[in-house]
């Protein structure tokens, strides 16, 4: 199909001037521009892909580390356990009923730097008093960081996405391509099948990129179910 690409005309040469590189390969235009917009199409693809799939990992990690947090507090004396344990809960509760809806708008939610703030602060208050209790107290500390930083990095990625400029150049290129489909002399019924095909392609390659740019919202986002585990199985009563 590409034999009966016809170019339009250039402009007059001077006289004996060299004919240019696209003058003498006019049928390589079209398919260089494509390469080019599939090359760009598909690495928007795997960086919002591999992001979607960070974003899940934190998620997890950021579960995990909250209950290795659970399992710690368990073991300390009462009264301190039984108040430790109540804010690890209210806060899972949080996270799930109150702050997943939020960040599934595009907001960072923000009730919960208190209660975090507020757990940390009885948490360092606490005074062991054998060696084992400071042993404890030590890896509790150690793995509240550790929950702290994978806390961070998921709120990070409630707003993190493509920059506008890249979608800009994604929508020029997409235009630019449905203009070129157009240059080619083909019969009416073959130009709908070729032009149809290739739009639906690339509309299907953006459609894709755009449902995994941010990984908290729409149909493929990432769900609190590692929260809702946690907190179904070690935090009910």
């Amino acid at each position: 199909m590409l034999a009966r690409y016809r170019p339009a005309q250039s402009a007059v040469r001077p006289s004996g001037a060299p004919p240019s590189w696209a003058e003498r390969n006019p049928r390589r235009l079209p398919a260089i521009f494509w390469r080019y917009l599939l090359l760009l199409l598909g690495l928007l693809a795997v960086a919002t892909y591999q992001n979607h799939s960070d974003v899940e990992k934190t998620v997890s990690n950021e579960a995990s580390a909250l209950a290795a947090l659970y399992r710690d507090v368990s073991a300390y004396p009462d009264p301190m356990r039984s108040e430790l344990e109540a804010f690890l809960r209210d806060y899972t509760h949080y996270v799930i009923d109150e702050a997943w809806p939020l960040q599934r708008k595009g907001i960072v939610p923000a009730g919960a730097v208190k209660k975090v703030a507020a757990f940390f602060s009885h948490l360092a208050s606490f005074e062991p008093e054998t060696k084992s209790q400071v042993s404890l107290h030590r890896a509790t500390l150690s793995e509240f960081n550790t929950f702290f930083e994978y806390r961070r990095s998921r709120l990070y990625s409630v707003t993190a996405g493509i920059p506008p400029v890249m979608w800009y150049t994604v929508a020029v290129g997409a235009l630019i391509n449905v203009f070129m489909i157009w240059l080619f002399n083909l019969r009416l019924g073959t130009h709908l099948l070729l032009g149809g095909l290739i739009s639906f392609f690339t509309g299907t390659m953006i459609c894709l990129i755009a449902l995994l740019d941010h990984p908290f919202r729409g149909q493929v986002s990432v769900s609190p179910q590692a929260f809702e585990l946690i907190y179904n199985q070690m935090m009910q009563d």
